[in-house]
């Protein structure tokens, strides 16, 4: 299975849109700096909350760097949903000069 992949560059133009964003990183890393707008379901909770990813359109994932956020597609996508993976993650969202929010 093949899953689509954006930048974040291209992704700033999607939340400007309206779509929709769901971070699969820890807690605490989210709580540290995390592109606004979007949902924390960690890794590990994602099969109990394929709500989370019952968008109008893609749901675009992201992690730290790309991986986490990888699988975590791959399983969405293996249940019926249209996910796309955002390339370099978080890291490179921040390296992009891009805002961020933190906090609970």
């Amino acid at each position: 299975m093949t899953i689509q992949e954006i930048s974040v560059d291209e992704l700033a133009e999607l939340l400007e849109q309206g779509a929709t964003l769901v971070d699969v990183r820890e807690p605490d890393e989210y709580e540290a700096a995390r592109v606004p707008g979007g949902t924390l379901v960690p890794l590990a909770t994602v099969p109990d909350r394929l709500d989370a990813f019952d968008a109008d359109g893609p749901t675009y994932v992201i992690c730290r760097s790309g991986a986490r956020s990888m699988r975590a597609c791959e399983f969405v996508a293996a249940q019926g949903r249209e996910v796309v993976n955002v390339a370099g993650g978080t890291l490179a969202w921040i390296e992009s000069g891009r805002p961020v929010d933190s906090g609970a």
